[in-house]
């Protein structure tokens, strides 16, 4: 697997967000309709000034994940906070050259372990389109929990898709054997 760190956005990381997203739009564009053929610098610019607002306050918090040699490999985050359930939906993605080499499990797991060390949330979705193989695959390399199949649960590009629900809980966490590896 992939050695990955994960660390917050920071406005310097524009240019590699943008890079990596215009790389990647064929792969993530089905999936991810923020990731468009004619995305803009001043769109990863705007999104990143949000994110570091956002985090700050708690609304979000979005990560970039890098390889050991600094590279900036795509982005995790938690969204979708709902406080009062003390629940948020968490999200990746990876640059298309760098898929398949385990970065994006390495990326969740660092996301699920941050999540548990610095928030009270107790748990964490990943909510997948049936048809998104590369993600359904992640969440259960990452140790997620299958739940079962929503009917109709996203709408992309304006089509209703099926999803799968995969979860992080934090008492599973606490007691599983990967967070001390």
């Amino acid at each position: 697997m992939t050695a990955v760190s994960i660390r917050p956005y920071q406005p310097s990381d524009a240019e590699k967000l943008y890079e990596a997203a215009k790389e990647s739009v064929a792969e993530l564009q089905p999936f991810l309709p923020w990731c468009h053929p004619e995305y803009m610098i001043g769109e990863a610019r705007s999104w990143i000034q949000l994110q570091v607002e956002q985090f700050r306050f708690g609304k979000e918090y979005q990560f970039v994940i890098v390889s050991t040699e600094g590279r900036f490999l795509g982005g995790c985050g938690l969204n979708g906070i709902d406080q009062e359930n003390r629940r948020a939906n968490l999200g990746y993605w990876i640059r298309s050259s760098e898929t398949r080499r385990g970065a994006a499990t390495a990326a969740t797991r660092l996301l699920v372990s941050w999540a548990f060390d610095n928030t009270d949330l107790n748990r964490l979705e990943i909510v997948v389109s049936t048809v998104n193989i590369a993600s359904l695959r992640v969440a259960e390399k990452a140790g997620a929990v299958h739940e079962g199949t929503l009917r109709s649960r996203l709408l992309l590009h304006g089509v209703a898709h099926d999803a799968v629900v995969f979860s992080f809980v934090r008492k599973d966490f606490e007691s599983s054997s990967w967070v001390h590896d």
